[in-house]
């Protein structure tokens, strides 16, 4: 974080200094009391659950600073007290006044999309990272409470940041771009994922490309020309737009894709350049994850072959291949799930060769609105055409897979448990070292639970 005192704080937020000092210097921003370290800012939000304001007192015993909605008159302490009305806004306004202050001259890269965001982002993170410093989003602190806390940990030693946006509703897409401003925005797959917010694929659209809402207008938009809803959009944008995809049309483009047990290799194509990728990522579906790596590494003059040769390491947090010797080998794909994440992830385990068995361990997916059975089906009809050996199901709406499979011809196995815990334990008696088990749902089902209970 750039150093700021809380006047700044007062000046971004129009907050009002109830205690303390306002030459007090702020080093970074803690929204848990329990992490807080000295020269924070605490963040008191009001959750659901949970309201920071009762771990202001033990967050000033360590912290420099704190919000407050709560405190309205005059508070006895020697460290400032800033009331303003709301934390949220206040946080996100001083986000918006350090990105505006402080890093006007480092290029931010926002990257958005209903699939495969973060690992286009880490990817992204990876490549620029073989030639500048580079920030790039911790954690899952993509919403309105986390994109924040990141553009204030951007600081002078690094050249560049990427920042992940995430929304799953309606107006949210416009704060996150007027807070980040961008320069250079990555819009990855219009899927199916929060459509109980937002009703129609054709909306969901719409609230990604918000991302550009607040972009510099001298910036680059970069499109997956592979996604029929974003390929659409060709010639019909007003910023400078550009595509990426497998396509011969696309601007940046992965040719010859090949795979050597779980390596992807590609040349990648940019105008009479070529350049060849060996890719250290599950699914051809990564491919193309990539390339907006390559390509900005392109348009910002870095050295694209250093940022190729980056991809040869690259270790994402997200579908994570463990392997047990002696027991069994697990695809932890277990974050969340989306209509069009789980077929990407059931195609990963179709692909793989293995001497065992493949078993797809499947979960609900949630925030899928009215038509939520029918998209279940059909992932189950998907999984059906490919070479799997069992499902294992848990959840209400997982039936559906069960369904789809066993009204199709498939020779697929089909199991159904009533908790995690139950389907761990057949998964440990019944696996062999050979065999590989793919494990998926949305968060909320916890199926990290099986894979953190097969891990012992």
């Amino acid at each position: 974080m750039f150093d700021i005192t809380v006047k700044d704080v007062l000046e971004a937020t129009g907050g009002v200094l109830l205690s303390g000092s306002e030459d007090v210097i702020i080093k970074d921003v803690c929204d848990d009391s329990r992490k807080i370290k000295e020269g924070d800012l605490f963040v008191p939000f009001v959750g659901n659950n949970v309201d920071g304001h009762r771990f202001i007192e033990s967050a000033m015993e360590v912290g420099a600073a704190t919000f407050t909605s709560q405190h309205t008159g005059i508070v006895i302490s020697d460290k400032p007290y800033i009331y303003v009305s709301d934390v949220l806004k206040a946080h996100q306004a001083l986000a918006r006044y350090i990105r505006e202050n402080r890093l006007s001259r480092i290029p931010v890269i926002g990257v958005t999309g209903s699939v495969g965001k973060t690992t286009t982002r880490e990817m992204i993170a990876t490549a620029l990272s073989a030639n500048v410093n580079t920030y790039q989003t911790e954690k899952n602190y993509n919403s309105q409470e986390g994109l924040p806390t990141c553009v204030d940990r951007i600081t002078r030693k690094h050249k560049v940041a990427v920042l992940e946006h995430g929304i799953d509703d309606i107006g949210t897409m416009e704060i996150l771009s007027s807070i980040s401003q961008p320069d250079i925005c990555v819009v990855t797959v219009i899927g199916m994922a929060h459509m109980q917010n937002f009703g129609s694929i054709e909306v969901t659209r719409r609230e990604k490309l918000s991302i550009t809402s607040h972009m510099n207008p001298e910036g680059l938009v970069l499109l997956n020309g592979d996604d029929p809803m974003l390929a659409e959009l060709k010639g019909q944008m007003n910023e400078k737009v550009q595509f990426y995809g497998t396509a011969d049309w696309c601007d940046y483009r992965a040719e010859n894709i090949r795979r050597e047990n779980y390596i992807y290799y590609y040349d990648f194509v940019c105008g009479d350049m070529r350049i060849p990728v060996e890719l250290n990522a599950l699914g051809q579906h990564n491919v193309g994850n990539s390339l907006p790596g390559l390509a900005i590494s392109y348009y910002m003059g870095l050295d694209v072959k250093k940022a190729a040769e980056s991809y040869k390491e690259f270790h994402g947090v997200r579908q994570k291949l463990i392997r047990i010797p002696g027991k069994y080998n697990l695809i932890d794909d277990t974050y969340n799930a989306s209509p069009d994440s789980m077929k990407a992830s059931i195609n990963v385990l179709d692909e793989l060769e293995s001497e065992g068995k493949k078993i797809a361990v499947l979960g609900d997916m949630f925030e899928l609105g009215e038509n939520s059975e029918q998209l279940h089906y059909d992932i189950g009809k998907h999984l059906a055409t490919k070479k799997i050996d069992e499902l294992v199901v848990v959840g209400e709406l997982s039936q559906q897979y069960v369904k789809a499979v066993q009204e199709s011809d498939s020779q697929i196995k089909c199991y159904s448990f009533k908790d995690n815990g139950e389907v761990a334990l057949y998964l440990m008696s019944v696996m062999n070292p050979e065999d590989i088990a793919l494990i998926k749902a949305s968060n909320g089902m916890k199926l990290k639970e099986i894979v953190e209970n097969m891990q012992g």
